[in-house]
This record gives structure tokens, sequence and C-alpha cells, in this order.
């Protein structure tokens, strides 16, 4: 993440001739010898390697660290008056959530919960085609994100198949990515989510840590999920189904949603970024378009029509629209109160999973 929002910061000027003026300032990190390096390479003069000391050195704070230390940061970056971008999950825990949901609350400063994908240009259209009334009335949501990069159960352990690190597996790290998506689509059209009945699993439960010369040195236990699965119920009446796994052999990225109306349907997945799949009423079956017109949300900013854009863009007007919200003093969305929103339906489901029952959303 720390690649990613770097080249965002470093394309803005080339490509957004708008967008404020941005100075890298620090990097924080724990190893100073690597920290110094990914300084070098990401464009960054100082480094930290407390957080606290970065919150005083700089305008705005990016917290793009693991999950479990997604709070103290950030509360404190924005009980300094310093705006702040998060990473998703908002947190690793709901308490936690809550309390930066109330540190954003109280400040008077932009805050952003970082999803990304809000910002992929056929997100943005699929969006005002619903909300205009293309499909109709939402009967169904559909919503999946599957990778494989865990089918070997010999691949190593990491930080995020800890729970006491990163809260939840796939649920938290891809789900949370679906949830948003659906309700950034249809939210206003559905409203909240009432119920929802979920399974969670975990496929492989210790997995190997590697020392630098690739030797195991011990194994440890994987105390997240490996895949989850859900039914949740909308306030309108409207259905939604969500899976997100990281076993799911010969998907890299697949994060796709479908939503179905009345009178049409859209699907889309990340695999085909530059894709929107549609169906409207009256036809004999969907039509593909090529999201990459200028008249497109974003994409006037980039090439002719048809030179396509990647997952790294959605980072460039993802800094863009917050950045300029920290410029102008405005809101900036999506904020730490969907962040939140979002960790409660992640919540609701774990919920369900342990009690065996469909859970109300608290």
């Amino acid at each position: 993440m720390g690649n990613a929002h770097a080249n965002a910061m470093a394309r803005l000027p080339m490509f957004f001739p708008d967008a404020p003026a941005v100075e890298r300032h620090t990097l924080v990190g724990r190893d100073e010898e690597a920290l110094a390096e990914a300084a070098d390479r990401f464009g960054f003069p100082h480094t930290e390697t407390d957080w606290a000391d970065a919150i005083e050195a700089v305008d705005v704070f990016y917290n793009l660290g693991p999950n479990h230390v997604h709070v103290e940061p950030s509360v404190a970056a924005l009980e300094a008056g310093v705006p702040v971008l998060c990473e998703k999950p908002l947190a690793s825990t709901l308490e936690g959530a809550e309390r930066m949901r109330e540190a954003a609350a109280n400040a008077d400063v932009p805050s952003g919960c970082a999803f990304n994908y809000r910002f992929v240009p056929a997100i943005q259209h699929a969006r005002n085609l619903i909300a205009d009334g293309e499909i109709g009335e939402i009967r169904h949501v559909r919503g999946r994100y599957l990778q494989d990069w865990l089918v070997d159960p010999d691949a190593p352990w990491a930080w995020r198949m800890d729970a006491d690190l990163a809260g939840s597996g796939a649920l938290g790290d891809l789900g949370a990515h679906s949830i948003d998506l659906a309700g950034f689509l249809v939210g206003d059209a559905v409203g909240g989510i009432d119920r929802v009945s979920g399974h969670l699993e975990t496929f492989v439960e210790e997995r190997p840590v590697l020392d630098d010369e690739g030797n195991v040195e011990e194994y440890r236990d994987v105390t997240v999920d490996d895949a989850f699965s859900a039914q949740v119920a909308y306030d309108s009446g409207a259905m939604g189904t969500f899976e997100t796994s990281r076993f799911a052999t010969g998907h890299k990225n697949d994060h796709a949603i479908e939503v179905h109306g009345s009178t049409g349907s859209l699907r889309f997945s990340l695999e085909r970024l530059n894709e929107l799949e549609v169906l409207r009423e009256g036809d004999r079956g969907y039509e593909t378009v090529l999201v990459t017109d200028e008249s497109d949300p974003y994409v006037d900013h980039w090439w002719p029509p048809g030179h396509v854009l990647g997952w790294e863009h959605t980072f460039v007007h993802e800094n863009y629209e917050f950045l300029s919200a920290v410029a102008e003093g405005g809101e900036f969305s999506p904020s730490f109160e969907e962040g939140y929103q979002v960790q409660r339906i992640l919540e609701a489901i774990e919920r369900s999973d342990e009690r065996g029952e469909w859970v109300s959303v608290e």
C-alpha cells in the first residue's frame, strides 16, 4: 500500500493539474535499514520509526499499516487536527472502528477509509446507471472476491493469518471491499442491511514460518478464516449474497459484483476492470461497455478512448479526491463513518457463524 499510494502521489501533478501540490515528506517503519531503502524508492526525504513523531511532522497522515495499528495512530492524528486516510478494513475490531469513527466525528479535518475500488471508472459509471433508474428496482446484489494465493498448504505464514493482527481473514481483507462496493452502488436504492447469515471456514490450520533462506523455522496456527459466504437481507426486501476466498484456484484478483433490477442488470469484474456488462429492458443479452471514453468518470485525465486503465489508477483517483478534500476543507467519501458501517456488517457475519443462525446488524 505504501508503494501504491506513493506512486499515486507522484502521478497526480502529471495527470490532474488541479490537484493540490503534495510533498512526500516522512515515511514510517520499524526496520531502519529497510525503511531507508523504501524511502529512497518511494521518494520520501525523511523517515521515522515512531508514528507519533511523524504525526508532528506532516500536514496529512496516511495509515497504511496492518489492521491492528489502524486505531491508535489514526485517533492520535485526528485529535492533533491532522487529516487521516486509513487503509481498509477500518480496524481489526468493531470497538476499534467505533473509536476511529468517534475521533473523526469530533475532528475538524477530513478523514477517509481507503476503499479504492469505488474509484474504478466502470464502477462510477455503474453507480450512475443505478441512480438514474436504468435497471429499475433493485432485487438482488451478488458480490464475490476470489483469490488463490493460499491454495498451497505450504504457503508461508503471514500477519494476515493472525486474528490478533488482522482481526479476520478473507472476511476483512477481501469481504470488506465487497460489502463497501455493494453499499456504494445500491445503498440509496435498498437502504441498509437488516440481518445476515454467515459461514466462515479455515481450510489449513497451520502454516510454516520461513527464515531468510527459505527454510522452515516453525509452524504457526492460522487463527482467521480462509473463506466466507454470507446472505444478507436489505431493508427494502432486496437480497444479497457475498463470498470471498483465498483458496479459489485459478482466480488471481477476481473482485466481481452483479446487480439485478426489475428491468435490467449490471455485471463487473476487477480482472476486466475497464468493462461493464449492461443489460437494459428489451435487450436480448448483455452489452459489454468499454469504459474508457473521455465522458466517463476520471478518464478525461488519462489516455484516448480504448487505451485502458489499470489497478494503480484507482489509487490516483482516490488520492486526488482525498487530498482535494483536505485542501478545500471539504468532506471525503468513503468516510470513517462508512468504514465503521462496513465493520458492523463484518462483525455480524462473524457473529452469525458463531451462533449458526441469522443475526441482526447491531
